[in-house]
């Protein structure tokens, strides 16, 4: 990354979600860390993720970390934030702590593209790993959160026809627990506002910053036609793909956030129990785009892929 635009993506990362800061116990660890498995690998770069495994007791359940805030995603984001791994540790859960390509060089759809990628790669050597394919739990922060509800909403069953094993796999999950995540960005905090990198969004330009290769150059163009901005930013918003068959889904989000305003979570919330979806959103009086002790919350996650992961698979839940 250009040394200049280091410290304002991390910034930008920073003001989008709450990572707390603690570091692991100095007492012999309870789990085993997997450091830099490669997943995937595009234009050249390798798209990594890191796998910490109970020593005792697991429980043969994976949950997907979503290491992402403002959609920048940086392996030194996992090994100071224990909070948000241990209590899925303690129950038993095998975490993938998921880094995908980041803002400002990818944009959102990419992004997209990353993540199921990796749940098509754990999904396909969940024997490796000790897990059932068939029973995968995900959880992330704002950006986190979003791209959480984008694989609960629209991931998808694979390629078919793939020569590549792992693209054949699906990239669906059977549970979602997320933060104050961006929902719909045509209707942001109120109906009919654009936050495609604009307003509430405008300091977050880069992962909204579309391209697309030209036909007869044979390069990447920037995407400047309206219709065609809206249509994108329609697809990459959760909401667009709400359907009946979605896992349930438990969001927490704090009542006085301004950066991602709850009415985000209340819009796809309703839309999920419209469609006969389980949704729950549990809002935090007074707080804003993250609170101190957020991690004590994850609890709350870890109950919720208790009570929807340890049953055997629901027949309307996405395979």
């Amino acid at each position: 990354m250009n040394r200049d635009l280091r410290p304002a993506a991390l910034g930008l990362a920073l003001s989008l979600v709450f990572l707390p800061t603690f570091a692991w116990s100095a007492d012999e660890p309870t789990f085993t860390h997997k450091v830099d498995v490669v997943y995937g690998r595009k234009f050249g770069t390798a798209l990594t993720l890191d796998v910490f495994t109970p020593k005792q007791d697991a429980n043969g359940l994976g949950i997907i970390w979503v290491v992402s805030g403002g959609w920048f995603s940086s392996h030194d984001s996992i090994n100071p934030s224990p909070p948000f791994v241990k209590p899925l540790l303690e129950r038993g859960y095998t975490v993938f702590a998921v880094v995908h390509g980041s803002q400002p060089k990818f944009t959102i759809p990419e992004v997209i593209t990353d993540m199921n990628r990796a749940i098509r790669f754990i999904r396909y050597n969940a024997k490796e790993y000790g897990i059932d394919p068939e029973r995968l739990g995900i959880y992330g922060a704002s950006a986190g959160g979003h791209l959480s509800l984008m694989q609960g909403t629209a991931g998808d069953l694979g390629k078919s026809d793939s020569r590549d094993a792992v693209d054949r796999a699906s990239s669906r999950v059977q549970a979602v627990a997320c933060f104050f995540p961006p929902t719909d960005f045509l209707n942001y905090g109120k109906p009919g506002e654009n936050a495609i990198g604009r307003g509430t969004l405008k300091g977050f330009q880069a992962p909204f910053d579309f391209h697309e290769v030209d036909e007869k150059s044979h390069r990447f163009e920037r995407i400047t036609d309206e219709a065609k901005i809206t249509e994108i930013g329609q697809q990459i918003s959760p909401i667009t793909h709400v359907s009946s068959d979605d896992p349930p889904t438990l969001i927490i989000h704090g009542d006085a956030d301004k950066l991602v305003p709850i009415q985000q979570a209340e819009l796809i919330v309703e839309k999920f129990k419209k469609a006969n979806v389980e949704a729950k959103l549990i809002s935090k009086p007074g707080a804003v785009h993250g609170w101190p002790n957020i991690d004590k919350d994850v609890l709350l996650f870890v109950d919720w892929f208790d009570e929807h992961l340890k049953k055997s698979p629901d027949s309307n839940s996405k395979p």
